[in-house]
């Protein structure tokens, strides 16, 4: 069961307008996560992924929207069966939008993709007119939800802004602050027991430059039927961190800001 929360009580909905702030610690990992871990790894391990890849034309097309998606975990980066991989292939039919699944671990390579995508005259230097027009939007799920934070400290550090980043059960270091070169930016998560927790709450480094829209909880204490997406392996012992990540309403909602930050221009 699927229940969303926010710190004014319990709703079944909301937009990407809406939406109240979380104040709450992270609790830590335990034992059972690890196990969870191990077993997970053992099973999801792919191949290093590669610049040729990917689909997106480089350079972009002017006004076009690049929007990079990092998987969780050791998930493989064109699995289909992944809640990322998924909403990359559905935002690949919209006019002018290039989208693109990830490794988690191969920041470096999102970092390229965009630092071409954006090189309109193709001289390997990004001037100041080029980074401007950038329309780059970051999400992820879990390890990915901390690649997407990340990656936007690398663009700032650019000057590349970013028009929106969400973070799906982020696990990871430092994926609380987001950067001052990121317009807006959302947050979904879990904090049920006996699994592995996502971020609680996202705040902006320049409140002035960065819109927080929200960070959502949900609970999924009582299991939902039987998602086909998911391995045994994933379905038993991931626990409320696996079944978000196989949570189609979590993905329309986040589809939902993904497509506002695309409409505004």
């Amino acid at each position: 069961m699927l229940v969303t929360t926010s710190d004014e009580g319990t709703t079944t909905g909301f937009s990407p307008a809406s939406g109240a702030r979380v104040m709450a610690m992270r609790a830590p990992i335990n034992i059972r996560n690890w196990l969870a871990i191990s077993m997970l790894i053992s099973c999801q391990v792919g191949n290093a992924q590669r610049l040729s890849q990917l689909t997106t034309p480089l350079p972009l097309p002017a006004g076009s929207t690049l929007v990079i998606g990092f998987v969780g975990f050791y998930d493989r980066w064109n699995d289909d069966h992944r809640g990322v991989r998924r909403l990359v292939l559905r935002l690949r039919q919209k006019p002018g939008v290039y989208a693109e699944s990830i490794s988690n671990h191969r920041r470096s390579l999102a970092l390229n993709l965009i630092r071409r995508a954006l090189d309109t005259n193709s001289d390997s230097i990004l001037d100041p007119n080029e980074t401007q027009q950038a329309r780059v939007i970051l999400f992820g799920q879990s390890w990915g939800g901390a690649a997407a934070i990340s990656l936007a400290r690398d663009l700032d550090e650019l000057g590349i802004p970013v028009l929106l980043t969400v973070q799906i059960d982020s696990v990871g270091v430092h994926d609380d602050v987001i950067p001052a070169n990121v317009r807006s930016a959302v947050n979904f998560y879990q904090h049920d027991p006996f699994t592995i927790q996502g971020r609680r709450e996202i705040h902006a480094a320049d409140p002035a430059r960065t819109s927080i829209l929200g960070n959502f909880r949900s609970s999924y204490m009582i299991p939902a039927a039987e998602n086909h997406h998911g391995s045994w392996i994933r379905r038993t012992l991931g626990g409320s961190h696996a079944r978000m990540e196989l949570d189609p309403e979590t993905w329309r909602l986040v589809g939902q800001f993904i497509a506002a930050a695309i409409a505004r221009r």
